[in-house]
């Protein structure tokens, strides 16, 4: 069909965002009379999803989703409405809609505008939005280079999960009673690959991919076959350990994960309910000396960067640990007047974390480990947030010597957090950038490992 010959990257963005903001403008006219406040987010994504299997296609999605939020306050009363239609018709309803809930929702003291002085009244330009017309034929090529690249690497990779094109583009505009109207677009592609290796009994998947804002960041299609291959093949014939305490590195794309249980403890909704294990951790060293968390909301191109949060708040740099000590809690506008203090602009998610100290080689790391065991894969949440208490399913390798001896599979790890942060020894240069949270390998001097 001529209509699904090219991703959806064709439309006037130009146009789509003006429409988008009329839309947020008219709701602010219809219901500026009858609340003290009200805030308005439009958002329009479209994009395709192309997966092949054996280097056929499997699957072709296309997906065109468009959002509008209300949230309205009047007298310490809040209401939330959320349409997926933008006709006029539907807008009006919707409207009517969210002002009667206003009438019956609970009081709530700390509802209310954000400070108008925290806005983004004038938002940066991040190098967000790079589209690109490529025809399906195209997409399914990519795609399907990176199974043939697998599948060709070694005899024991014996079946193929598939692989899959991704890519969409958004836009999103925010606007509230104080006059602000703000809005950005942004592009996302991604291409990621699965296999199945088989080497007598043992039968192990591996998996990789590549994000990124333009399509020509993306690794290549070759580069991520290669690797999923190189994954699975690595973990056959894998063995268990006895149960024991040892020194352990997370592998990076596995250690990202240490540092989201921090963004989870030091949010605001845990911190002002108190059923975080980091309760009173402002201004307490939480992690080596030598350590730090900084956040970079506006790096261009940035996988997780953005001029304002949900709640049209600017993002701004901050440091969320220094030297071991930390600085600041992440914060919305609700969870910061519960604990009587300012919204960080942390009403949806973090921005770009790094983690400062990343500067150990790899390899010199394993042999400053010497015996321990390299984690590479886990599984399962495992994370008691009111304590800190840490138990995975985990599955790497097992080293002695400094040198990896073979794979294990089948084990857990634990520990508590909060000892587990202070134990990191050392933290690796290999950067995972693919994530929210920049951050290398990381070395604990000692985890208690779950084996027979």
């Amino acid at each position: 069909m001529k209509e699904a010959s090219y991703i959806v990257h064709s439309f006037d963005i130009k146009k789509q965002r003006a429409s988008l903001e009329k839309i947020v403008s008219i709701v602010l006219d219809l219901v500026q009379k009858y609340c003290d406040g009200a805030q308005i987010i439009a958002m329009q994504s479209s994009g395709i999803m192309v997966k092949t299997n054996y280097g056929l296609i499997e699957n072709i999605e296309f997906n065109k989703d468009v959002e509008l939020l209300i949230t309205l306050y009047k007298q310490k009363h809040t209401s939330f409405v959320l349409s997926t239609d933008l006709s006029l018709s539907a807008i009006k309803h919707v409207v009517q809609v969210a002002l009667n809930i206003l009438r019956y929702t609970s009081m709530d003291l700390y509802n209310g505008m954000v400070d108008r002085d925290l806005l983004a009244w004038n938002t940066y330009d991040l190098d967000l939005y790079h589209p690109t017309e490529i025809d399906i034929q195209s997409a399914l090529h990519l795609a399907a280079r990176a199974e043939q690249a697998a599948l060709k690497l070694d005899p024991r990779i014996i079946n193929t999960e598939g692989s899959i094109f991704n890519n969409r583009v958004s836009i999103k505009v925010i606007g509230n009673s104080y006059g602000m109207l703000q809005g950005y677009c942004t592009t996302w592609y991604s291409l990621s690959s699965g296999v199945i290796a088989k080497e007598n009994s043992s039968m192990e998947r591996g998996f990789s991919y590549t994000v990124a804002r333009a399509i020509e960041d993306l690794q290549s299609p070759e580069y991520i076959g290669k690797k999923c291959a190189s994954h699975a093949l690595s973990r056959l014939s894998s063995k268990k350990l006895l149960t024991m305490k040892v020194p352990v590195v997370f592998a990076a794309e596995v250690a990202i994960s240490l540092f989201r249980s921090l963004a989870v403890a030091i949010s605001g909704e845990y911190v002002y309910r108190k059923c975080t294990f980091l309760l009173n951790a402002i201004g307490q060293q939480i992690l080596p000396q030598w350590l730090s968390i900084e956040e970079h909301p506006h790096i261009l191109k940035g996988i997780r960067s953005a001029p304002f949060d949900n709640e049209g708040v600017q993002t701004q740099q901050r440091d969320i640990v220094k030297d071991g000590i930390l600085q600041s809690w992440l914060l919305s506008n609700y969870t910061a007047r519960r604990l009587g203090l300012q919204s960080t602009g942390h009403a949806g998610d973090i921005y770009n974390w790094l983690i400062v100290g990343c500067n150990c080689e790899f390899d010199t790391m394993l042999k400053q480990m010497e015996k321990g065991f390299l984690i590479t894969q886990l599984m399962g949440h495992g994370v008691n947030e009111m304590t800190g208490d840490y138990s995975r399913g985990a599955s790497g390798f097992w080293v002695e010597n400094g040198i990896i001896q073979y794979p294990v599979s089948g084990v857990t790890v634990a520990g508590n957090l909060k000892e587990m942060w202070k134990n990191i020894v050392s933290i690796g240069n290999d950067v995972e950038k693919r994530s929210s949270i920049q951050c290398g390998s990381i070395f604990l001097s000692e985890m208690k490992i779950g084996g027979d």
